[in-house]
């Protein structure tokens, strides 16, 4: 039960921490003084670009299964294409939002460099011009985001089908497919885009100076929080009273959605534990490692894990088999992970005749404000 359990965590995680690293990129663009047509068409464009490499990863799907895939498998909505298209709406929600607080983005003299609470030292005065960040406008517009596509869910599943949609695209509302109802094993805007604006606003938290310097408080209070959620969500599954017409806990309903988001925010505070005093301070992270190349990670254990290549035999394991394949497929991927991200400093030496600084891209060295910034940047 509960390996089933955690199973379905891995495609909120997704879409939580792209939601986490919009928020980064989102701050780093103003920083820059960009304008909010800017950001968002930066931003945008990023999520197309994600977008793209969903199709094409779909395409190659497709031509290593020939043979036994239909060809409707080429518009599959899976979770890559929900992460582009979320990052287009995350985009188009930051833009209308600075622009309307655009008139309250004051030149702050006296705001902190989010680069000096970052290093640990005194805060420092900002450089006349440099925008300050209508955070809470964000932080409550994506969380109002958030809400209403897990509220909008059980109807858009059921009795507000748009069906007068192609398939297609009516399956990224519902996960529709060209099957006629909506299929639990796809991952359609609603519910799923609703992890990645609650990332959005945990992101601009994180990114406040206030948090940054009391940062340990802030991330277990989230886990708090997420304990909060949790019971609240077994709470009103337990109530007697139903405003769906039909009731889905595990597929649609928004108590499973604040269950999964509550234990979001309580695997995020152990990530922070993990890296602030855990072992990722002994010089070397899994955790960091997988996050460095990440969208390189899923892109090749998704044929060893579901497809034709697949290596444990489906439908036909034990708990240690199925335990055994999870610990190889983890570590091949740490190794491809750790290859990747070290091929060009090794080239880079064998070109040189071995003179070349052959260190990591991302020091764990330095001082603890500084280990805490690199493992909230690469998890």
């Amino acid at each position: 039960m509960y390996s089933q359990l955690g199973g379905t965590f891995p495609a909120p995680l997704f879409l939580f921490l792209a939601g986490i690293s919009f928020a980064l990129v989102t701050e780093k663009l103003l920083q820059k003084n960009l304008r909010p047509s800017q950001i968002g068409s930066t931003t945008i464009r990023r999520g197309a670009e994600i977008f793209g490499f969903s199709l094409l990863f779909r395409l190659q799907e497709f031509v290593i299964s020939w043979g036994w895939a239909p060809k409707s498998d080429l518009l599959r909505v899976d979770i890559l294409n929900t992460i582009g298209v979320s990052m287009m709406m995350m985009g188009v929600l930051c833009w209308i939002v600075l622009v309307l607080t655009s008139g309250r983005q004051v030149k702050n003299p006296g705001a902190p460099l989010l680069a000096d609470v970052a290093r640990g030292g005194d805060y420092q005065q900002s450089p006349v011009g440099v925008q300050t960040m209508p955070r809470a406008p964000l932080v409550l517009a994506a969380l109002a985001t958030a809400l209403v596509i897990s509220l909008l869910t059980p109807l858009l599943w059921t009795t507000w089908r748009p069906r007068f949609l192609p398939w297609p695209l009516e399956s990224y509302i519902n996960g529709v497919h060209n099957l006629g109802t909506p299929q639990a094993w796809l991952f359609p805007i609603f519910p799923w885009s609703a992890f990645a604006f609650t990332g959005l606003a945990v992101g601009f938290i994180l990114q406040n100076p206030w948090t940054r310097a009391r940062e340990a408080t802030v991330f277990f209070s989230l886990g708090l929080a997420g304990v909060i959620l949790v019971e609240l969500s077994r709470w009103l599954d337990a109530g007697p009273w139903q405003i769906y017409p039909v009731y889905d806990y595990w597929h649609t309903s928004p108590n499973f959605f604040l269950i999964r988001v509550g234990m979001l925010l309580t695997i995020l505070t152990a990530v922070y534990a993990w890296c602030r005093w855990g072992l990722a301070q002994w010089g070397f992270s899994s955790l960091i490692q997988l996050g460095q190349a990440s969208l390189l990670v899923y892109w090749v254990h998704i044929e060893f894990v579901y497809g034709r290549v697949s290596i444990l035999a489906k439908r036909a394991q034990t708990i240690g088999g199925a335990t055994l394949g999870l610990a190889i497929i983890f570590l091949a991927m740490l190794a491809l992970a750790y290859i990747r991200t070290h091929a060009k400093g090794w080239i880079k030496k064998e070109g040189a005749g071995g003179t070349a600084d052959s260190s990591p891209p991302v020091p764990l060295a330095g001082n603890q404000h500084q280990q805490n910034s690199l493992c909230r940047r690469h998890t």
